[in-house]
């Protein structure tokens, strides 16, 4: 097998290199995974630092989401396993930046039906966190009108597909020219440029004076936020990709009546594990009516695992949208 093996902490991607590995072992409630794709996240890149909550025992394999083949099922599982040998499947488990990857079944998803694995590779985190946050948390519903910031990232593309396919008008936020354009392509109704100052005011005059109801934050614009939010409207705290932990004044929340709303799908697994298939049967519909799509970067191209590091280089720049994917082809496949 190959893959990218951390043994130390890096300073940076480009330090990472593709070495010859062992084959991976499954335990007994494991599946054996052919990996045909692997998407890229922030938190990669801080895992490999040694910046991040999770960090395994040296030596490990960095990488967390993918999309492949089964190879082998569990050899004792507690039933019947769910994905036999040859299944198309995408999920997320350590160990995604190489040719084989090992997962649990909950760690698992069929991939949908029409969808390419470079595609179903990046769907694991952001599909779901943004449909948990908008439909749980916010209550979207026709006639809203949802601000997402950071439309073009990840879980900002499957924030503006989620609200449309619920009816709402969106007005999308980002930093340049081609990521506003994305924004539109993925079904924005309004654009607005969050470098300009004025974007609060912008977001109030789009809405006709009175603000939007629903504000999908994945950034840290909270406070400027409650400027153009409606009366009882509602903030996702999603993250904090500008780099700090906001403060807001609770007398802005206040007087508009404003719920500041927390949306931490990592967490479902442990505290309400009931609602992840009520989350994913939700996301298999909207796939099925056409409402939702794949979201991979498409301006340049990432093949093989030896792109991987320019592919995290690239996220870490801001320099790409949506979703960043490296294709893995398999001996006997063509990087081209």
């Amino acid at each position: 097998m190959r893959g990218i093996q951390v043994s130390q902490y890096v300073k940076g991607p480009e330090e990472l290199r593709v070495t010859e590995l062992p084959e991976p072992k499954p335990r007994p409630d494991q599946y054996l995974i052919e990996v045909h794709a692997a998407a890229t996240n922030f938190f990669d890149i801080l895992q490999i630092q040694g910046k991040y909550q999770h960090q395994p025992p040296f030596p490990w394999v960095s990488g967390a989401e993918f999309s492949g083949i089964v190879l082998a099922a569990p050899s004792d599982p507690k039933s019947a396993p769910k994905f036999p040998v040859g299944s198309r499947v995408f999920g997320a488990s350590q160990g995604a930046y190489a040719s084989r990857v090992c997962a649990a079944e909950h760690e698992l998803l069929p991939v949908p039906a029409g969808w390419s694995f470079t595609d179903a590779a990046g769907l694991f985190v952001t599909a779901p966190t943004s449909y948990g946050a908008l439909v749980l948390r916010a209550g979207v519903r026709a006639g809203d009108w949802v601000l997402v910031h950071a439309a073009a990232g990840g879980v900002g593309l499957a924030a503006v597909q989620v609200a449309k396919a619920f009816g709402a008008t969106v007005i999308a936020t980002a930093g340049t020219p081609r990521k506003l354009e994305v924004a539109r392509q993925y079904g924005a109704d309004h654009v607005v440029d969050y470098r300009d100052a004025s974007w609060p005011d912008q977001v109030k005059k789009l809405t006709r004076g009175r603000g939007v109801d629903i504000v999908y934050d994945p950034v840290g614009l909270v406070d400027k936020s409650t400027k153009c939010v409606a009366w009882n409207g509602r903030i996702l705290v999603v993250g904090f990709a500008a780099g700090k932990i906001e403060k807001v004044a609770m007398n802005k929340v206040l007087l508009k009546n404003i719920s500041l709303v927390g949306i931490h799908w990592g967490a479902y697994a442990k505290f309400e594990k009931q609602t992840i298939p009520v989350v994913w049967q939700g996301i298999g519909r909207l796939i099925e009516q056409g409402k939702f799509r794949g979201t991979v970067f498409s301006d340049k191209e990432f093949v093989g695992l030896e792109s991987i590091p320019d592919a995290l280089l690239a996220l870490g720049g801001r320099e790409t949208w949506g979703k960043v994917v490296v294709k893995i082809p398999q001996s006997g496949q063509s990087k081209l």
